[in-house]
């Protein structure tokens, strides 16, 4: 299982914590209501949920193919 830091994400200053706020408020809110994770709040983990064989092809050709994606690419 990969994990990940908060290291691992660069962004202009300041950038980071919007990021996280938007994370946790917007965006695994919306992953965990769909299934596609299981986000525990508590310990700060998030783990594949019952749908995630549904976007696995999406992840995984995105994973592949990150070098090709624009530099600014969300």
């Amino acid at each position: 299982m990969d994990e990940f830091e908060r290291s691992d994400f660069t962004t202009e200053d300041g950038e980071l914590e919007q990021f996280i706020v938007t994370l946790h408020h917007n965006h695994l809110p919306q992953l965990a209501d769909a299934g596609f994770i299981d986000w525990d709040r508590e310990s700060n983990t998030i783990t594949r949920g019952p749908n995630f064989e549904e976007i696995r092809p999406l992840v995984t050709l995105i994973a592949n193919h990150q070098e090709e994606l624009p530099e600014n690419w969300p």
